[in-house]
């Protein structure tokens, strides 16, 4: 479930990342667990990048291209795919090179996180960067687009938790709908949504800048992606930045059953966060209370969903974002509070549309986050086994379980094969730094402690007692002055940062303005839709 389906405005988008940096080697090595490697064929030098002006308001100085890039990387002189990409120039005499970035899913689009990085990093050591933001290839801009599927989120949906056959049977139609419209309208190109393939790209990226080395600063999968490149080309990264950090051993299958029990922990937090404040929301003072008035609210919009739009799948999309950042979590507790004690739909209505209703692009975002994630790695195929993980999962994490597995459920019909995982084990690297909440819902604690050992010599920066996905910008001195001082040197230590305060039930809190740190970053890394 790091997956963004809907672009927001200022305050709304879902589950997100960033990508890598790249090499010049005449052949690319990954190593399966098995053991066996995959190599690729040496690329033709791509066409230096033609920058123009896109300039923006808030970003005055922002530029666009566009690359040119292998679709099949095997076939380096075959058909050619484009990425679409924007950046931030430097303006120091001296320059660290580039800042690849990027926000999204698998399936975000990194074009407008390049403007936002380069103005929240420290004004003289953004000036030493080309901070550089891109489409992957399948998102966005980015030529062909994937889309496969319309309306496939469109309400009301049935219950995610079937506790009849025929809610099971209903499900189970619409994943392999989408499964099977993916299939048809873009057979040509599924094989090759998959991160190695975009690991690749960022190499063809490096070599068309004319740079030795690049840096990389990635959020959630982009985590997964930053290491994947590092291993193909551990000698052209400069500086590697791995914030709110993936599992390498558990992709795919594994990590969404991590993330089922980590949301429904995050959940219970913002219950209980609404339990402190019964003064204002008066939905009771023990936090269990709170949690069976929220699951009675969700059965009754089983049986009458709100405005016609909100039904117990709907309203599990709403809450998830909270997961991502407690930001969000004023907003929730008074929709929360007007449908229970007022009898008053329409806020919850209105949190559907600003956190969980899928805007068109959403379509694109889903796309590329299926192709990737069923493309990456073996996923059972047997429903069976799917029925009885979530089930047994269900028991302990009933929050998020069932809407996950729908949300990841294409998979188990998926028509393309899967690869092999890279082993993402590296001891040729730089010291990485790698930035954890240890709350985090979407990429539990877990995964930081696994990448950390794989990749020798990185740093570990732990949010202790934050929540929220993705946490460096996002307000955090403490995090931000480590992020600063090792873009500046390359050198990091472990540290721990202490959390932020939880938000409070303000007016104030919900008018934040898009510029301030935690709603404007996670706008734009966004969270499922």
């Amino acid at each position: 479930m790091l997956h963004p389906t809907k672009k927001l405005g200022p305050l709304k988008k879902r589950a997100a990342v960033l990508l890598t940096i790249a090499t010049a080697t005449a052949a690319a090595i990954v190593t399966s667990p098995a053991g066996a490697a995959q190599t690729v064929a040496a690329p033709a030098a791509p066409a230096a990048l033609r920058w123009t002006g896109c300039a923006t308001p808030r970003y005055p100085t922002l530029q666009c291209a566009s690359l040119k890039v292998p679709l099949d990387h095997d076939q380096p002189a075959g058909r050619q795919i484009s990425l679409a990409l924007t950046r931030v120039p430097h303006t120091a005499a001296t320059s660290q090179g580039p800042l690849l970035v990027n926000p999204g899913g698998p399936g975000g689009s990194g074009r407008a996180l390049a403007g936002f990085i380069a103005s929240a990093l420290p004004k003289d050591l953004a000036a030493q960067y080309d901070v550089i933001g891109f489409d992957p290839r399948g998102v966005g801009k980015s030529e062909p687009a994937l889309d496969c599927g319309a309306g496939h989120f469109s309400p009301v949906r049935p219950d995610s938790v079937p506790l009849e056959a025929q809610t099971e049977r209903a499900n189970l139609e619409r994943v392999k709908s989408f499964a099977e419209s993916c299939r048809s309208k873009h057979a040509d190109v599924l094989p090759y949504i998959d991160t190695v393939s975009a690991a690749h790209d960022i190499e063809v990226l490096r070599t068309a800048l004319g740079v030795r080395k690049l840096s990389y600063f990635g959020y959630s999968y982009g985590t997964y992606l930053g290491a994947v490149y590092a291993k193909l080309h551990p000698d052209r990264v400069h500086r590697l930045v791995l914030d709110s950090v993936v599992d390498p051993g558990g992709v795919w299958y594994e990590d969404n059953l991590a993330q089922d029990q980590a949301f429904d922990a995050r959940h219970k937090a913002f219950l209980a966060w609404v339990a402190q404040y019964d003064a204002k929301y008066r939905l009771g003072t023990d936090p269990e209370r709170v949690e069976r008035r929220w699951y009675a609210m969700r059965n009754a919009l089983r049986t009458a969903p709100a405005g016609g739009k909100v039904g117990p799948a709907e309203l599990e999309d709403t809450y998830m974002p909270g997961g991502y950042y407690n930001g969000y979590w004023p907003i929730l507790a008074e929709a929360f509070a007007a449908y229970e004690v007022s009898a008053d739909p329409k806020p919850l209505v209105a949190a559907y549309e600003r956190f969980g209703a899928v805007e068109p692009s959403g379509g694109n975002s889903y796309s590329v986050y299926t192709a990737v994630q069923c493309r990456d790695s073996a996923w059972p195929k047997d429903w069976n086994q799917w029925r009885a993980d979530m089930w047994r999962t269900h028991a302990k994490a009933p929050f998020m379980t069932w809407n996950n597995a729908w949300y990841n459920a294409p998979c188990a019909f998926w028509a393309t094969e899967p690869l092999d995982v890279p082993d993402v084990i590296n001891a040729k690297l730089p010291p990485a730094l790698l930035l954890q909440a240890t709350e985090d819902a979407a990429t539990p604690f877990a995964g930081a402690l696994s990448m950390k050992g794989k990749l020798k010599g990185s740093a570990l920066v732990v949010e202790e007692g934050g929540g929220n996905h993705g946490v460096a910008l996002s307000g955090n001195k403490c995090l931000d002055e480590k992020l600063a001082a090792y873009l500046r040197t390359g050198r990091a230590s472990d540290a721990t940062c202490p959390a932020q305060p939880a938000p409070k039930p303000t007016a104030a809190t919900r008018a934040l303005p898009p510029s301030a740190g935690g709603a404007a970053l996670h706008g734009l890394l966004g969270f499922r839709g």
